[in-house]
């Protein structure tokens, strides 16, 4: 049985992450778009829990990975999710895995 994410430790994380990285490698070759963006997804929740959740403050502004200039503002988390609103955006409420965001002044 396949352990879910949440059960695997940091070390099957980072081999499960490289195995979904090369899967969306070879389908972006191939020209298989949708199968390209189900592994980076994949990846992207795989990477959100190898980071701590409490590192994502609600209230603040976070860059959002893979999207330039645009930017996010948390309202609250639950699990691995960051929920909010895009800045200059729809102002419909969203969830964006932590590990898409990244504070907008790297910490000193």
């Amino acid at each position: 049985m396949k352990k879910t994410y949440a059960q695997m430790t940091p070390e099957e994380l980072r081999q499960e992450i490289a195995k979904l990285k090369e899967k969306a490698r070879k389908a972006e070759q191939l020209g298989i778009v949708n199968e390209f963006a189900v592994y980076e997804r994949k990846a992207i929740m795989a990477q959100a829990y190898l980071m701590d959740p409490s590192s994502i403050k609600p209230g603040e502004i976070y860059r959002i990975e893979g999207a330039p200039g645009e930017f996010f503002k948390v309202e609250y988390l639950k699990g691995r999710f960051a929920w909010g609103f895009r800045l200059n955006g729809e102002k419909y409420e969203e969830a964006l895995p932590i590990s898409m965001l990244s504070p907008l002044k790297e910490e000193e």
